[in-house]
């Protein structure tokens, strides 16, 4: 659980600092980074979620 909190907070300031690179320079390749990145996250964030409610389901 540690290793996800510090994957989120990787991905949180990865994302920021697209966002905020893409404020100062105005490249649109920052954002589309920064969009990977969110996309991928949220991808991972829900397969990890659904092997939880597996490993929850299976148990019982």
């Amino acid at each position: 659980m540690l290793l996800l909190r510090i994957l989120g907070v990787l991905v949180a300031i990865t994302i920021g600092a697209g966002i905020v690179a893409f404020l100062l320079t105005r490249d649109r390749r920052y954002l589309r980074i920064s969009w990977q990145v969110a996309k991928y996250a949220g991808l991972f964030a829900l397969i990890v979620l659904a092997l939880m409610f597996l490993e929850r389901v299976i148990v019982l």
